[in-house]
């Protein structure tokens, strides 16, 4: 199993069978009428909930609407807090999709409710839900993003070493300039503080540029200036680290995986790891006619 298959949640059913695994196959398959049905059915409660919290947001709805808005929403949470659960008890490793990215987002839509009952608002966190919506990839059956959004998974994973000592690198060069520019500018400028400066570097390295502090003397502009040609070269270096990996991957996976066109139609290229062809059903493991002479 792949790091992307346990980021998004793709574990084995509970091994025990029985209702689980009919369970399973409702929730987490999207191949069966059944399970179809669920996801799309699913996908409009997580819309139509993210809805009621919008609308909830708004000082006239809220006023004329608020008691039924508030029990909609209780009624989504318990929904979705039961749904939850049974994907808890349905799956072989609960861990492993609780610390999912799906996991911890089907958790996060239903916490701010609960979380509301301490802080006032909390409730408009639910905005949350509407990640849950990613799951239509899935649903819709759109399988080459799904394979290209796993090379992008595994290409980020390789990368993580390499784009972790670039941001350690990035926050050593805001910190210095951040400290210079504080004694080059002082509190006269706005740079009261080195956190000050730290955070003018942070918003001039990285290009955006809020203008709220600016350096007013010839060398604080020189330092500036300096800065923000750096921040120009320091965004194509992630890039450029991301982009190698995404190129090793697809070397790898089309040496190891290349495309097989299928023996009845020719429809070409099937997915490597397809058991029947997208366009005539045929089975892809039968030998080629001209084998078959």
């Amino acid at each position: 199993m792949s790091f992307l298959d346990v980021m998004l949640g793709d574990v084995p059913p509970h091994p025990s069978g029985g209702w689980r695994a009919r369970a399973y196959e409702i929730v987490f398959g999207h191949t069966t009428r059944a399970g179809r049905a669920f996801d799309v059915a699913l996908m409009a409660a997580i819309l139509l909930s993210v809805i009621v919290v919008m609308l909830d947001s708004i000082p006239s709805y809220q006023a004329r609407h608020g008691g039924t808005l508030t029990a909609l929403e209780w009624a989504f949470t318990v929904l979705f807090t039961i749904e939850y659960v049974l994907r808890l008890l349905i799956v072989k490793h609960p861990r492993r999709y609780a610390l999912s990215f799906f996991g911890l987002v089907d958790l996060a839509a239903v916490v701010p409710t609960y979380l509301s009952l301490l802080l006032p608002g909390g409730e408009y966190l639910l905005v949350v839900r509407i990640l849950r919506v990613l799951r239509v990839f899935r649903v819709m059956k759109f399988v080459h993003l799904v394979r290209e959004s796993r090379v992008l998974g595994e290409a980020l994973w390789a990368s993580r070493y390499k784009i972790a000592v670039f941001m350690f690198t990035v926050l050593n060069i805001v910190v210095i300039v951040g400290s210079v520019m504080y004694l080059v500018e002082g509190p006269p400028s706005g740079f009261d503080s080195i956190p000050r400066g730290v955070y003018w570097a942070v918003v001039t390295l990285t290009t955006v540029g809020f203008g709220d502090i600016t350096p007013v003397t010839p060398l604080g502009q020189s330092l500036a200036a300096f800065v923000m040609i750096l921040g120009y070269a320091i965004i194509a270096v992630p890039t450029g680290i991301v982009t190698a990996e995404i190129t090793y991957a697809t070397r790898v996976r089309s040496r190891t995986s290349p495309p097989r066109a299928c023996p009845e139609c020719a429809h070409e290229p099937a997915e490597a790891d397809a058991r029947f062809c997208s366009r005539c059903g045929a089975d892809l493991a039968a030998p080629p006619p001209a084998e078959l002479a």
